[in-house]
């Protein structure tokens, strides 16, 4: 790889980031284009100032910058880099395809990209990304067992039913487990009315392995 030029997965963040158009965490990353930018990678997108990190908690979210978008655009009409596969020089043949199309309409890039694109229309992908968010955040290591009340008073902005529909989902599909406080003389109050009822048992503590 020649020093300028990016990887596969530092290309493939750029161009899920471009898609979105907006901030996106890691957890919503990871469920984009299966994996969260994060180590090497993050550390060379924003030294090449490419994308913009923030750290919420002990996760990161990102977003392209004014260069990114830039990068994005001229990426659409080069060449694939050279050791590209296949399925990655096919879609360099799209990218030039829409590369001409944006030239002859005199539109740019950023023209086409929605400023405020929304996850799936359902809310799935970006309400499990604050759930795994919000758990880093309060979570003393990974897999450490946090309160559903803690992680509910981080997540007041959603609805109770679309939160608890998410986590029976992201439970159902062993991505976060969910287990009853076993000491049921130390539940609060709060407690008991942040818990979510599942296979007839109320689950108070949530944990989420990387």
């Amino acid at each position: 790889m020649l020093p300028d030029e990016l990887s596969v997965k530092e290309r493939a963040a750029m161009f899920a980031l471009l898609a979105a158009a907006r901030k996106v965490s890691n957890s919503e990353l990871r469920q984009l284009v299966g994996f969260p930018l994060d180590g090497k990678e993050r550390r060379h997108l924003n030294d090449r100032k490419l994308v913009e990190s923030e750290k919420r908690g002990r996760a990161f979210a990102h977003e392209l910058s004014d260069k990114g978008w830039r990068w994005c655009e001229d990426e659409l009409a080069a060449d694939p880099p050279r050791r590209a596969g296949t399925v990655e020089r096919a879609h360099y043949l799209v990218f030039g395809m829409l590369a001409r199309y944006l030239g002859a309409s005199g539109l740019r890039l950023a023209d086409i990209a929605s400023a405020k694109a929304e996850p799936d229309d359902d809310g799935v992908v970006d309400v499990a990304g604050r759930v795994e968010d919000g758990y880093r955040a309060l979570a003393p290591a990974d897999g450490a067992f946090v309160k559903l009340r803690e992680l509910r008073t981080c997540l007041t902005d959603i609805a109770r039913p679309d939160l608890d529909a998410v986590l029976t989902s992201l439970f159902a599909s062993q991505r976060i487990n969910l287990v009853p406080q076993s000491n049921q003389q130390a539940l609060t109050e709060a407690d008991r009315e942040s818990a979510l009822r599942i296979g007839g048992e109320n689950k108070h503590l949530i944990s989420i392995e990387r």
